[in-house]
């Protein structure tokens, strides 16, 4: 994903690998990731949570979610955002 934001087509709120990792899995954990996992998340994610973020990144890349309101969300678990 990170590779296709950089493409001009593409208008990603977010460029960076961290952050899209920031927003998948807050996204799956519903809040801020940390507050719900060991760090590092990849190695502290169950099955389900993992399905569950795969699926997101397809549907975000098939246009079934919307990468603009999952960043919003997420900056907004985080307090950065209202």
């Amino acid at each position: 994903m990170p590779q296709m934001a950089l493409s001009p087509e593409i208008q990603w709120p977010v460029k960076n690998d961290h952050c899209f990792q920031r927003i998948i899995l807050d996204a799956v954990c519903n809040g801020t990731w940390y507050n719900y996992l060991e760090r590092p998340a990849y190695k502290n994610l169950s099955y389900d949570q993992a399905f569950r973020a795969v699926q997101l990144c397809e549907d975000i890349l098939a246009g079934r979610a919307d990468l603009h309101d999952l960043n919003r969300q997420s900056l907004i678990w985080r307090g950065k955002k209202n």
